[in-house]
């Protein structure tokens, strides 16, 4: 029997504790299928960082190559300065291990109120993949400084390697700051074919593009490259949005959407809105995957410290990560049994927000962080007997 290792890290806030209860589910499930998985913690974090002023060391990037997957739970502390740990820890992670998608499944459960008038859960069900690693993520900026003739000037090249020229003058009179976007043929292509075949494996048949070619010049590239690689999938239709059009659309029409392709920055925005549209953010899950490599899956919310320990907050968002990962090995293995873990995981969740007993205060009940825990175990179990 194949043994499966997962590096956990539960990271701030309130991530140890949804963390703490997708991995009871997951062994819930696994047991049921007779499969073995051994989760081994990191302790990548705001306390890390503050004892050791390390994010991440190359031993530990590492180590994680020899598991399987990772199971991210949230960063971000008040006591770390804003960027610190989210460029040091998870985009270091996505880069480090070209971890090029972004896979968000929008969709609504039975018995998950809807903000949007009239729309129920066969209304909201579609995906959204996001370029992860180009755009305007790469790190490429700076700041310019003007004082007379004379100017200081700070460029900062990808993550964290800080200042590459300063010249200090005398007081400044003004400032100027500045990002550059990158993308490549290669980046646009990988994740639009990711997308497709995502299509094809889900009987979808309408994939859409967004970007904001009519005033960025380089989404130019991005459009050229998704018509070309469309071409490969005559029995997929395709449309254009530009991304303040399609948030437009998400709110009025989300049942159109099967497939969404869409550039770092605005699948950032996009997946938010994806995430209240599906019942908010504790509903919300998120995979970072390389195809071919280590992959990363999390909730897609933060650390929200001011629950850190009420045992109040929704884990299904992170219980729903690890049936993405589960899935995810099982096809990676073509693991027969994974998948009926995976599908063991999504049912009973799906049966408990249908039912409408157990459940947290951000979607209209008062059950703690552990009770709903404890509920999907107890009816995966059910299922199982």
């Amino acid at each position: 029997m194949r043994e499966y290792k997962i590096a956990t890290v539960p990271g701030d806030g309130i991530g140890p504790e949804v963390i703490a209860e997708g991995i009871k589910v997951m062994r819930s499930a696994s047991d049921a299928r007779d499969i073995s998985i051994e989760f081994d913690n990191f302790p990548f974090g705001a306390e890390h960082y503050m004892k050791t002023g390390e994010t991440i060391s190359e031993k530990s990037l590492d180590e994680l190559k020899d598991f399987d997957a990772m199971y991210f739970g949230a960063i971000g502390d008040p006591r770390v300065p804003t960027g610190v740990l989210e460029g040091g820890i998870l985009l270091k992670l996505r880069f480090h291990f070209d971890q090029y998608v972004n896979l968000r499944p929008v969709k609504l459960y039975e018995g998950v109120q809807c903000p949007l008038a009239g729309k129920s859960a066969k209304d909201v069900d579609f995906y959204v993949v996001r370029e992860n690693t180009e755009d305007f993520y790469v790190g490429l900026g700076g700041r310019t400084t003007m004082r007379g003739e004379e100017f200081e000037f700070r460029l900062s090249s990808g993550i964290g390697r800080g200042t590459l020229y300063s010249m200090k003058t005398s007081e400044a009179t003004d400032e100027e700051a500045f990002q550059i976007g990158v993308l490549t043929k290669r980046g646009c292509r990988r994740i639009m074919t990711y997308a497709f075949e995502l299509a094809k494996k889900k009987g979808r048949t309408l994939v859409t593009s967004v970007d904001k070619a009519n005033v960025i010049n380089m989404y130019a590239l991005w459009r050229d490259t998704f018509g070309e690689v469309s071409r490969h999938y005559p029995g997929i239709q395709t449309e254009f949005s530009f991304v303040d059009a399609i948030c437009m659309w998400f709110v009025k029409n989300p049942e159109h959407y099967q497939v969404v392709v869409a550039p770092n920055l605005f699948g950032d925005v996009i997946t938010d809105l994806g995430a209240m549209i599906q019942g908010g953010m504790g509903l919300a899950p998120g995979a970072n995957i390389n195809p071919e490599g280590i992959s990363m899956f999390e909730p897609i919310h933060g650390s929200a410290p001011k629950y850190r320990g009420l045992n109040v907050v929704n884990p299904i968002a992170s219980i729903l990560a690890g049936k993405m990962m589960l899935e995810f090995l099982a096809e990676r293995h073509d693991d027969r049994r994974m998948y009926e873990a995976a599908s063991l995981v999504e049912l009973s969740t799906a049966e408990i927000l249908r039912e409408g007993r157990v459940r947290t205060k951000d979607i209209g009940g008062s059950s703690s962080t552990s009770q709903v825990g404890d509920a999907i175990v107890k009816r995966i179990s059910e299922r199982s007997s």
